[in-house]
């Protein structure tokens, strides 16, 4: 009895198991992985917040409607810690462990710089959402930018400096070990001298440092009439505020670095008049901007900043080249979405996926309309912003 019970009870559980398993399969087979990585920690960690906010919810609105072929979404995420060697070590878990088809990070250059040839010896697409220095997208043919250079948004300052401030006299205080920050401080100088500026001063600081007074007094000597200060918030809003106790009236310029909820918080009032290049404007009149500053504030109860926008952005790039994958080869869009595919079949579909990312046609983003150059970077205009009475305002658009 007890072996005929044993027995029963094996048949009975067979076909459960089998289904069960078969669930499983089709669990694995009806969702594609986007990993993201980026900074939730760290000295720089809200840009890495506001960058997996834009993604998810580019890829929620996706599995809304549907997902893509019937597929859902998944998008593993790993923080890095604000470290370089970190974002590498995070892109290889997410290749290796998570088996992504495709990747979204970073926002620091460094970062990006790191984890670009990772990606690129995999095979793997990966969309930088906000890296500007140049060098992120030369790591190879399958990485990508979803915002303008530094190179660019060096010399729309430069330009803005000497065009329509009318300043001839202005120093800089950049960050000596930081991509981003150096990479923007030569495009500035470098435009700035061209239009017949002269740099009166330049001094260096560290990512971390929290005393800058004995470079701000050393500029103060030169008397400029603005310092750029090419930085991320995490120093800016200081710098700031110790240059008005040194008595500097001069405003300060900068770049998309600046950007955070938490520029205002840090540097207050001292930030009054300052200038930096961004992405976008919150008081821009664009419809499907505002639809994504009303879904986005609803969903995280905070407004977006232009890293969220540009991960929205980068996001769904990846949705849009999946959808036309699957349009164009569903054999190919198949393999991504199955951990039983064969490797080969799974590279050959994610050098298909790179083809259709790089071959967009004017996508329409709500950071602006994308179409991508030679080397993978998007051709669209930078927005300053002018900070006024604790606002940040819009102040112009240029061209490139």
């Amino acid at each position: 009895m007890r072996r005929l019970a044993i027995l029963s009870a094996l048949v009975l559980f067979a076909p459960i198991a089998l289904l069960q398993a078969g669930c499983s399969q089709q669990k694995k087979a009806s969702t594609i992985k986007v990993g993201i990585y980026g900074s939730l920690t760290g000295g720089t960690a809200t840009f890495g917040k506001s960058t997996v906010n834009g993604a998810v919810l580019a890829f929620e609105e996706a599995n809304a409607a549907g997902g893509v072929g019937g597929k859902m979404l998944e998008w593993p995420t790993e923080d890095d810690q604000s470290k370089a060697e970190e974002a590498a070590t995070a892109v290889q878990k997410l290749i290796n462990q998570d088996h992504v088809v495709a990747l979204i990070g970073e926002v620091a250059s460094s970062r990006s710089i790191a984890a670009a040839p990772i990606a690129q010896s995999n095979g793997v697409p990966m969309i930088s959402p906000s890296s500007t220095n140049p060098e992120v997208t030369l790591k190879g043919n399958y990485i990508f930018r979803a915002c303008f250079l530094d190179e660019f948004q060096g010399r729309v300052m430069a330009r803005f400096a000497v065009d329509s401030l009318h300043y001839k006299h202005v120093a800089i205080l950049k960050d000596i070990k930081n991509d981003y920050s150096v990479g923007l401080a030569q495009f500035f100088g470098d435009e700035y001298k061209t239009r017949g500026g002269t740099i009166v001063g330049e001094q260096a600081y560290n990512e971390g440092d929290s005393d800058f007074r004995s470079q701000l007094t050393a500029l103060k000597a030169t008397k400029p009439e603005a310092i750029f200060v090419p930085g991320y918030y995490t120093e800016v809003g200081s710098i700031a505020r110790q240059a008005r106790e040194l008595g500097i009236t001069a405003p300060l310029l900068g770049g998309d670095g600046w950007v955070s909820d938490q520029l205002l918080k840090i540097g207050g009032e001292a930030l009054n008049g300052s200038y930096y290049s961004n992405h976008f404007a919150q008081d821009q009149p664009s419809a499907a901007l505002q639809k994504f500053y009303a879904d986005y504030k609803a969903k995280f109860g905070a407004n977006p900043d232009a890293i969220a926008g540009l991960a929205y952005d980068a996001a769904n790039l990846v949705v849009d080249a999946l959808k036309r994958l699957q349009a164009s080869d569903p054999a190919a869009f198949e393999a991504l979405g199955s951990d039983k595919s064969d490797a080969e079949a799974q590279k050959a579909a994610r050098a298909k996926l790179r083809d259709l990312i790089n071959g967009v046609k004017d996508f329409p983003g709500i950071t602006g309309v994308i179409n991508f150059d030679a080397n993978r970077n998007p051709v669209k205009p930078a927005v300053v912003i002018k900070i006024e009475n604790g606002v940040e305002k819009f102040a112009a658009s240029i061209a490139p």
